[in-house]
């Protein structure tokens, strides 16, 4: 039997995709925002697409700073930037 893939929501354009091709942005119990490379690590997480436009959504709607409720510094945002370019994103 093969072995279910994890499927979690994007929170700009809410398609379900499977967890490897999305980007987790998590924040940590101290409060900071930050982009978890791993997948695994403490926090409350979001899910977000590799793609431009739903970065440039996400920001828009300040859908990822409400979905983990805390605001997302200017850094952060180009680090998202260079991921969503990295893995080439439309």
């Amino acid at each position: 039997m093969p072995k279910k893939t994890p499927l979690r929501m994007c929170v700009a354009c809410r398609q379900m995709r499977e967890k490897k091709e999305l980007t987790r942005v998590v924040r940590s119990p101290e409060g900071e925002a930050r982009i978890d490379g791993s997948g695994r690590a403490n926090g409350r997480g979001a899910y977000l697409c590799r793609e431009t436009a739903c970065l440039e959504k996400a920001k828009k709607s300040r859908a990822l700073e409400r979905a983990l409720e805390v605001g997302l510094s200017a850094e952060l945002w180009d680090a998202l930037k260079e991921t969503v370019v990295d893995a080439g994103g439309r």
